[in-house]
């Protein structure tokens, strides 16, 4: 299916599905769940998942454009697939032949939910620094040991990837790996939902993993891979859909600053708000600031789906940037706005809370600019 045509379906399923859902979602921290379904049932939840395995074959440009979509009307509905995305990407990678049968083509059929397990205690933005511990109990079974923190989706996946290392006497030190953990699995200990500032509906939850046993079927590619995922996989698709969320919810508030300006005027001169001089001044500004970061996305997830040189420069600094656009967006669109962009519940109220975590959700921005800096520099990125 051509790009045009999948962003389309997702154009009419966010009209119809998720900006009816996206108030519910906010106000009960309620994970959006009809909205997932719906792109499910609508053959999209493959949407990176390559051709050859019955998907939709879309990169990163295609995660970046969709989720700008979703994002416009509910961010936490846009974090939501786009996680799935990402960890249906990891999936793919390396998948050998009975992960395709058993993870990805369910996925493209819409029966299987995916996310990824990474952030731990402790460790902060280091989410390439697992703690969880992975022992092989025999030639058919490893047995995991962990914390997880803020897993997207979590409790409503069918399965988690998650990142690990090796404890066995002879494992190399440090050596990470990244395995499926399946939702059956035994030993998973959820913590309570979910109460957040912002990004309300996502499901951020702990996961505790006590002698969870599965499959050696479930590592992904080798043992010791796990910074290959993190930086050619987990890393773009992450980075590149979070991109574009934020993209969406800067447009969103965009949107109604315009709609504001377009549809008022003052009273006692009848004056519309959009014959204003400093307000068209302002307004055209702001068009050029996300305008300019979205390009910066759309060439980021085109240099990464060709493997250009400057990929990973662009994909690093499209996320950073994107967290400041949004968050200046939303305030200076509720500026323009006035005095009704502040009331309780307003669409500002939760514009203005899901911007904020764009620079607090790993990598955190600050993080992002040290790296970018490091690869400028030829310095190793990971110099933690």
């Amino acid at each position: 299916m051509h790009l045009e045509s999948i962003l389309e379906k997702f154009k009419a399923i966010t009209e119809s599905t998720v900006s009816k859902e996206a108030a519910v979602v906010d106000q009960e921290a309620k994970w959006p769940e009809q909205s997932i379904r719906k792109f499910q049932q609508e053959g999209l939840a493959g949407l990176v998942v390559p051709e050859d395995f019955g998907g939709l074959g879309q990169g990163l440009y295609g995660l970046a454009k969709t989720c700008e979509i979703i994002g416009r009307e509910s961010g936490s509905a846009a974090l939501c697939f786009g996680m799935h995305c990402v960890g249906s990407a990891v999936m793919a990678a390396k998948a050998t032949t009975g992960q395709k049968e058993k993870f990805l083509e369910p996925i493209v059929r819409g029966e299987h939910l995916t996310s990824l397990a990474l952030s731990e205690a402790g460790t902060g933005a280091h989410i390439y620094l697992p703690q969880t511990q992975l022992l092989s109990v025999s030639e058919q079974e490893f047995m995991l040991n962990g914390n997880k923190t803020f897993i997207t989706n979590g409790g409503f996946c069918d399965s988690y990837v998650v990142s690990t290392v090796g404890v066995e006497a002879d494992a190399p030190m440090h050596q990470f790996s990244c395995v499926i953990v399946e939702k059956t699995a035994s030993g998973l200990e959820w913590g309570p939902e979910w109460k957040g500032l912002g990004m309300r509906g996502n499901s951020s939850r702990n996961l505790t993993l006590k002698d969870t046993i599965i499959p050696t079927a479930n590592l992904l590619g080798e043992r010791g891979d796990q910074l290959w995922y993190i930086f050619q996989v987990v890393a773009p698709y992450f980075l590149t859909s979070m991109a574009g969320t934020y993209l969406g919810i800067a447009q969103a508030a965009f949107d109604e600053a315009k709609k504001h300006l377009m549809e008022r005027s003052y009273s006692h001169s009848g004056l519309m708000l959009s014959q204003i001089p400093h307000l068209q001044h302002r307004l055209g500004k702001l068009w050029a600031k996300i305008e300019r970061t979205r390009q910066l996305v759309y060439h980021a997830a085109r240099e990464g789906d060709y493997q250009g040189s400057s990929a990973l420069l662009s994909i690093l600094s499209a996320k950073a940037e994107v967290a400041h656009c949004v968050e200046e967006a939303v305030n200076e669109a509720m500026t323009l706005t006035g005095g009704i962009a502040y009331r309780e519940n307003s669409r500002f109220d939760v514009l203005l809370r899901d911007a904020k975590a764009a620079h607090i959700m790993s990598p955190t921005t600050d993080l992002l600019y040290t790296w970018l800096g490091r690869a400028i520099l030829d310095q190793p990125i990971l110099n933690d």
